[in-house]
């Protein structure tokens, strides 16, 4: 039923923003249908429905058969109890033989007709990622999805080799092309945008690339300061449906490592970084945080350096630098503090001056240092100091830095310590 309230939502804004006063009916008939159903390459495929009910592969339908379909699916709309065949997320027909069944009720229910319709155009609206479709309950992002229907019904009717049914995909493409502010021209939509993945090998038809949820995610953040809510769920494919519920986005959160990255390492390579970020957890797993923020963005492999004390190799690449440059502004972003940054690089300067001076250079002062860089926790790391401090060259700045870590809550001390390994790596320049 979200997708009715989903649909809801947009048509009231679409009235609002045309002028117009279209009902929900009036508005699938006239809007909805030509664009979803009206050629013989569909939008999605609505499992069970009129809309499919005996097509066979390869044997598209006519003009004619369209129109009888969308007729025989408003008859089934106005006159039978909806089910998921007509309702878009309702129920199944067979309720209690479903795999999903649960809380069944013998209350009579009473459904409104228009709901129906709704349901059909809120699940339009649905936004593709990799796993996963999220439905966004704000009205100008509906709006702005709704903009590039017009476009993806252009490419199938007049691009043969590109297939149908991807409408999810197509609008989470859409939705980060409108909202990418290098890229997107407002007096030339089509400019720069590039949607689709190369055919395999041996076929001819290309498929709409499902973007990952971070690329929507981040442009998402450029686009809108305030926080929103979305409901997240799964619907096709081989697993029963799931649902996965309402899920808070915390843009402001999102938004942090870019501004920290540009700000610290420049705007170019804060731009390749964004693919990095969110490789940790895949989408739904991010969604069991209870919330997408800046912890669901957690870059692959930064775990390793946090809990297992794992030191970083350094080779001075670019692609290298980036990845180093990602996991320390994500760190940052999670500080909330970018003071840390530079104590971070003074302590790690402090480290190197004692490896190379301490037992005038013998393998002592390295492993003491060694020790101090494999610190998982607070009382590790004050205890691997206690030998540094008794001959190092700068023993009061040491000093400081133990006193600024005792301080620190748990958590912080093993982020400040995984800033402290990337910036010790980057100054030794330590080979693979």
């Amino acid at each position: 039923m979200i997708t009715s309230i989903i649909g809801k939502m947009f048509l009231k804004a679409y009235n609002k923003k045309f002028n117009a006063h279209y009902d929900a009916k009036n508005f699938f008939v006239e809007q909805y249908c030509p664009l979803f159903f009206g050629h013989e390459k569909y939008f999605y495929w609505p499992v069970n429905s009129p809309f499919v009910q005996g097509l066979r592969k390869g044997c598209p339908p006519t003009k004619e058969e369209i129109n009888n379909r969308i007729q025989n699916t408003i008859k089934k709309i106005d006159n039978y109890e909806p089910d998921a065949s007509i309702a878009i997320g309702y129920k199944a027909a067979d309720t209690l033989l479903s795999k999903t069944c649960c809380q069944i009720t013998n209350i009579k229910m009473i459904f409104n007709k228009d709901d129906i319709y709704l349901s059909w155009i809120g699940s339009g609206l649905g936004v593709g990622v990799s796993g996963a479709t999220i439905l966004f309950y704000k009205p100008q992002i509906l709006l702005d999805i709704y903009d590039g229907w017009k476009y993806y019904r252009q490419f199938l009717n007049t691009i043969p080799f590109i297939k149908g049914n991807q409408i999810e995909s197509w609008n989470g493409q859409w939705l980060s092309h409108k909202y990418d502010k290098r890229f997107y021209m407002e007096n030339d939509p089509m400019a720069n945008f590039d949607p689709f993945a190369s055919p395999p090998e041996k076929e001819k038809s290309m498929n709409i690339t499902t973007l990952s949820w971070t690329t929507i995610l981040f442009n998402l953040a450029y686009k809108y300061q305030s926080n929103m809510m979305a409901y997240i769920y799964k619907c096709g494919g081989k697993d029963p449906n799931t649902t996965i519920g309402f899920i808070p986005f915390a843009l402001d959160q999102v938004r942090k490592p870019k501004e920290l990255y540009q700000r610290l390492f420049g705007i170019e390579e804060g731009k390749k970084a964004e693919e990095l970020y969110g490789t940790e957890y895949g989408f739904i797993d991010a969604c069991q945080k209870g919330m997408i923020g800046i912890k669901s963005i957690r870059p692959k492999g930064l775990r390793d350096y946090m809990e297992k004390g794992k030191m970083p190799k350094y080779d001075g690449s670019e692609e290298q630098t980036i990845k180093f440059h990602t996991y320390i502004i994500w760190i940052l972003a999670m500080l909330k503090n970018e003071e840390m940054w530079a104590k971070a690089q003074e302590f790690a300067r402090e480290m190197q001056i004692y490896s190379q001076n301490a037992d005038r250079g013998k393998v002592g002062g390295s492993r003491k240092v060694d020790a101090v860089m494999q610190s998982t926790s607070k009382t590790k790391f004050i205890e691997s100091l206690v030998d540094i401090v008794a001959d190092a060259p700068n023993k009061d700045k040491i000093e400081e830095i133990a006193e600024l870590i005792n301080a620190m809550p748990n958590d912080n001390v093993r982020y400040f310590m995984v800033l402290v390994k990337f910036n010790y790596a980057s100054i030794n320049n330590i080979k693979k």
